[in-house]
């Protein structure tokens, strides 16, 4: 299903976008070495309650997860890419941490995620990788307008993560996005220009460039849900959801 919201509902996407950055942020400035994954998980459930929102995982159950999330948050570290399930771990100095949530406000959900270093130590590599995977963002976003077609978006994703000298992983990527958290249509983070769905305005769709150090090939935890670099290499994941507009794209999930 490909949904085109109303100015009505784009504004409550809106109010969905800037609470899910609003969130993430607070939680990035929170987690410091020594806190737990699931003292994450417990601020990030307090805030989305708090808030009169509702969380989009922890019911759900896709058939590439195992049973219900049972999360409100997504949290990877280090190897972990995508679908983080949070444990008992207290974060270290120097962890790779990717934050990922998606929730729904006024009937419309927004998702987003950001990786960044924990603690004083500072890894050059997973720097430049991080950075990799939010200039691949900023160019899928100038890509998008109407008239524009999804392999736009994907061409202009991929370009930047390949010259980066990542594999790209086509098995998840971006995805639409409106009164459910998954919708069509699929957005690779690789793809052919002037090739898939036209956008148009209303459309909202959630872009998620992530890549793996040095492979393109996933293992799934025996949590049943976190995907891991088959490697063990080091991992990164940036997303935002946008709406498409008549001038363009409109960031949603920056905090206000």
């Amino acid at each position: 299903m490909i949904e085109i919201l109303n100015p009505t509902l784009l504004t409550r996407a809106r109010d969905s976008g800037a609470l899910v950055g609003h969130i993430l942020q607070t939680l990035k400035g929170r987690s410091t070495a020594g806190t737990n994954l699931l003292d994450i998980d417990r601020w990030a459930k307090e805030m989305i309650i708090d808030a009169g929102a509702q969380s989009c995982y922890v019911d759900y159950a896709p058939s590439f997860g195992r049973g219900p999330f049972g999360h409100y948050i997504c949290t990877a570290v280090n190897d972990a890419v995508l679908h983080g399930r949070p444990y008992d771990y207290p974060l270290a100095d120097g962890d790779l941490l990717t934050l990922d949530l998606a929730v729904s406000k006024g009937g419309v959900a927004a998702d987003a995620a950001i990786s960044f270093i924990v603690g004083d130590t500072q890894h050059p590599e997973s720097i430049a990788m991080i950075d990799a995977t939010e200039r691949a963002l900023a160019a899928g976003i100038a890509a998008a307008g109407p008239g524009a077609r999804i392999g736009d978006l994907s061409h202009a994703i991929g370009t930047v993560l390949s010259e980066a000298g990542y594999p790209i992983n086509t098995e998840f990527g971006g995805h639409g996005i409106g009164s459910t958290m998954h919708q069509d249509p699929h957005v690779p983070n690789t793809g052919r220009p002037g090739r898939g769905y036209k956008l148009r305005p209303g459309l909202l769709l959630a872009l998620e460039p992530w890549v793996m150090a040095d492979t393109a090939e996933l293992v799934t935890d025996t949590d049943g849900w976190t995907l891991r670099s088959a490697t063990g290499c080091r991992t990164a994941h940036t997303e935002h959801t946008i709406a498409i507009t008549d001038d363009g794209a409109e960031i949603l999930t920056v905090p206000k």
